[in-house]
C-alpha cells in the first residue's frame, strides 16, 4: 500500500482547460456522499485517506473472474446461471480485460460537460436477446443469508450497477435493465477454520434505473466550476472529524 499523498498536484480539475476530465464511478459516488469531500479531492487535490485494501474480497473477485472465464471460453452457461434459471452465458468481448481494469474501465465522453465517465466492471453476461447483463461480485461474512439488498447502504451498490449499465448503453450496446449481484457470504457456523472458508453464494437480480445519472453529471460540473467550497454533508464522518479536530486545536490555541 503506497503512502498517503495529502496534497496532489496532478489529475485536478481546471475550469479553464478544454481537455476532457476523467470522473470515475467511485468519484460520482463520493460527490453524492459529500460534495465538499469531492471538491477537495478533484479540485484542490486533498483526498480522503484511503482505507486498507480488502485482500480477501479481492481474492474472491479474482477467482470468480477466473471461474467464469472458463465458461466464457467454452460458450457454456455457468452452473450458477442454470441453477437460478438465468437465460445467459458469459459474454465474450476483446475489450473485457480493459473494461475490468481500474486504470481504464468502460469509458464514455459526456460532451456537454467534457467529462470522460469511467467505471471498472466485474463481469458481463449476454442473454438470448443479445442484451448485455451487468454483473457485480460482492463478498462478505455475515450470520444471515444474503438474498436481497434491502439495507440502506446497499443503495451505493445499486448506483454502482446503474452507472455500469449507463456506460455500456452510451457505448451503443444493448443492455438489459436487469443485472445480477453474485454475493459470496463466508459462513461462520462451522466448527473450525481448518484453512477453508466455506461460502454461501446467492445470485441476486436487480432492475437498474439510470434516469438520475445525467442530472448528477451536470451537478458535478457546476460544483467543479465554482470557486467556493461546497457545504459538507451532515452524514459525512470525515467532515465531522475534521471539524472536531479544528475545534479542539482552536481551544488549545494551536491554530488561530
Amino acid at each position: 500500500m503506497s503512502p498517503y499523498n495529502s496534497k496532489r498536484t496532478r489529475n485536478l480539475y481546471d475550469p479553464r482547460s478544454d481537455k476532457p476530465f476523467k470522473i470515475s464511478r467511485s468519484k460520482i459516488d463520493l460527490f453524492i456522499e459529500c460534495a465538499r469531500c469531492f471538491y477537495m479531492d478533484r479540485r484542490l487535490g486533498v483526498g480522503r485517506p484511503p482505507g486498507f485494501p480488502f485482500n480477501l474480497n479481492n481474492a474472491v473477485d479474482h477467482l470468480l473472474k477466473l471461474e467464469f472465464d472458463q465458461y466464457r471460453l467454452s460458450g457454456l452457461p455457468h452452473p450458477m446461471m442454470t441453477e437460478n434459471k438465468i437465460d445467459a452465458i458469459p459474454y465474450q468481448n476483446e475489450n473485457l480485460d480493459k473494461w475490468r481494469a481500474n486504470a481504464s474501465g468502460v469509458q464514455y465522453l459526456h460532451e456537454d460537460t467534457n467529462f470522460t465517465i469511467t467505471g471498472a466492471i466485474d463481469d458481463v453476461w449476454i442473454n438470448s436477446n443479445t442484451e448485455l447483463i451487468v454483473v457485480d461480485y460482492k463478498a462478505t461474512s455475515k450470520n444471515e443469508t444474503i438474498d436481497k439488498l434491502n439495507d440502506t447502504w446497499h443503495i451505493a451498490y445499486k448506483r454502482q450497477m446503474e452507472i455500469y449499465q449507463w456506460l455500456l448503453k452510451k457505448n451503443e450496446y444493448q443492455v438489459s435493465n436487469i443485472g445480477y449481484f453474485v454475493y459470496c457470504n463466508a459462513r461462520r457456523d462451522k466448527e473450525a477454520f481448518n484453512s477453508i472458508l466455506d461460502f454461501e453464494i446467492n445470485v441476486i437480480p436487480y432492475e437498474g434505473n439510470t434516469f438520475w445519472i445525467e442530472k448528477k453529471i451536470f451537478e458535478i460540473k457546476d460544483c467543479l466550476q465554482g470557486d467556493n467550497l461546497p457545504e459538507s454533508s451532515y452524514r459525512c464522518n470525515y467532515c465531522k472529524y475534521i471539524g472536531s479536530v479544528h475545534s479542539e486545536l482552536l481551544d488549545l490555541d494551536i491554530i488561530n
